[in-house]
């Protein structure tokens, strides 16, 4: 039970352990939709992707983040960011990074609040992932990919477990644990309406 001072957050680790786990998601249909790779590491743009997705779910840990943090992280090898777009717009992202045991995490992963209920995600989500499972194409000084993991917490979206799922990421690690509760960020000040 959580006070008022602090939220109950359960946490669920998934993975997938070869690439014929994956299932995709089709692609949306009749919705000019695209995703690129953002391969020029931008601190700028990766933080307003980071800000934009995460603003209403408490993403806060890089928020104060420095220009030379966001760079660093960024321009690890094997570090990818992969952007949907619909109609040129960004609406949303997956960061991937590559760990030296052949694991590639999905860091972070979530649409823009205006784009989501569109089925964006599952397409944007098989892709990244299938991109995750080849990414030592794109990086060969890192080992073949044997895993592909992800967490997913009680504060993300309410549809969040069941895309993964769906995608074929089995659970194998649960863990709950008091937060802080703080307000929600918001991409600017005065974003979100008072409540």
């Amino acid at each position: 039970m959580s006070s008022s001072n602090t939220l109950t957050v359960t946490t669920w680790s998934l993975e997938q352990t070869a690439p014929s786990d994956l299932r995709p998601a089709s692609p949306p249909e009749g919705d000019d939709v695209r995703v690129a790779r953002a391969e020029v590491p931008s601190p700028e743009f990766s933080r307003f992707l980071y800000a934009s997705v995460g603003s209403d779910i408490r993403w806060l840990d890089r928020l104060g983040w420095t220009y030379a943090q966001w760079q660093e992280q960024l321009s690890r090898p094997g570090a990818e960011t992969w952007v949907a777009y619909e109609k040129g717009t960004p609406a949303g992202y997956v960061e991937l990074d590559a760990q030296d045991d052949g694991a590639v995490e999905v860091v972070y992963f979530g649409l823009i609040p205006a784009f989501r209920g569109r089925r964006i995600g599952g397409h944007l989500l098989s892709y990244a992932v299938a991109r995750a499972w080849d990414l030592a194409e794109r990086w060969p000084e890192r080992a073949p990919t044997k895993r592909v993991w992800l967490h997913t917490c009680s504060k993300d979206g309410e549809h969040a477990m069941a895309n993964y799922e769906r995608r074929g990421f089995k659970l194998f690690h649960t863990s709950t644990e008091e937060e802080p509760d703080l307000p929600t960020a918001g991409p600017w000040p005065g974003a979100f309406p008072a409540a």
